[in-house]
């Protein structure tokens, strides 16, 4: 059976590519630039772009499970032709699929999958651990992080284990209808991260924190919208408490505990200055 990964270079694809040739799987890989996706050898990587349906017609073709993405990977807009993608899917003889959302409301792939008789997978991840690349930056540089509201938590997700949630969804059986929402084993403060990245490094990396209207002024100038401003504030004043409540699902699912945010930092420590 081949299994498609869409958004295969992204965050969460490129994980579930390596993973599935891993163990054993037969992966085509779905990217808009295969020339630069740098996969690994054994994937059959195409080019296509879920939000150009007219450009999937031969990524799925054989296809017995694939892992979907309901935004477009351009921009984050949710997917508006889902269901000419299903109606591809069906006639492809598609059986599974895995859908990873992209906003806590039901996006239209969502929608004409779980329509299209399909045995489907909702994965909804809380926020991602690779977010604290935001600050490699001043970590590489000053040695300081400097962000807002202290005490606002968050059960962030290693992207590795989302792929991990799809892989065991795609491959086995049990999943079918299931919504998984997903996080880490730990609802950290931006304090608590911060040290674990001085901890990881072993060097001092200072918190420093910054006001309501320092943080504003610093996402307006890195050219974030009104809406996206409007969105972050709600984030951290009033999150929803399932961005900051620890689940054991990537555990129940996939056997093994989620990893913790200071394996991320390991993994990730060149980009910090290590």
């Amino acid at each position: 059976m081949i299994i498609l990964v869409t958004g295969a270079t992204g965050n969460v694809g490129r994980p579930l590519v390596e993973q599935l040739l891993a163990a054993g799987h037969r992966v085509r890989a779905l990217t808009r630039n295969p020339a630069k996706a740098n996969l690994p050898a054994g994937a059959e990587v195409v080019a296509g772009n879920l939000a150009e349906t007219a450009s999937l017609s031969t990524a799925f073709a054989g296809v017995g499970a694939a892992h979907l993405i309901s935004f477009d990977g351009a921009d984050f807009s949710p997917l508006t032709n889902g269901p000419e993608i299903v109606e591809l899917a069906r006639k492809a003889g598609v059986r599974k699929v895995t859908v990873l959302k992209g906003e806590v409301t039901k996006s239209p792939l969502e929608k004409a999958v779980e329509a299209g008789g399909l045995e489907w997978t909702h994965l909804s991840p809380v926020e991602f651990m690779s977010n604290a690349l935001e600050w490699a930056e001043s970590v590489r540089t000053e040695g300081v992080v400097r962000e807002a509201f202290a005490g606002a938590r968050s059960a962030m997700i290693h992207e590795a284990d989302i792929a991990s949630v799809a892989a065991t969804a795609l491959t086995t059986d049990g999943h079918a209808g299931q919504e998984y929402w997903l996080t880490g084993p730990e609802a950290l403060t931006p304090p608590e991260k911060v040290r674990t990245i001085s901890d990881v490094l072993g060097r001092d990396v200072r918190y420093v924190e910054l006001t309501k209207d320092e943080i504003v002024a610093e996402w307006r100038r890195t050219g974030y919208s009104d809406e996206d401003v409007e969105f972050f504030l709600a984030m951290r004043t009033d999150p929803p408490e399932a961005g900051y409540t620890v689940l054991p699902t990537v555990e129940e699912v996939t056997g093994r505990p989620a990893r913790t945010f200071a394996q991320w930092v390991r993994e990730n420590a060149a980009a910090f200055g290590a």
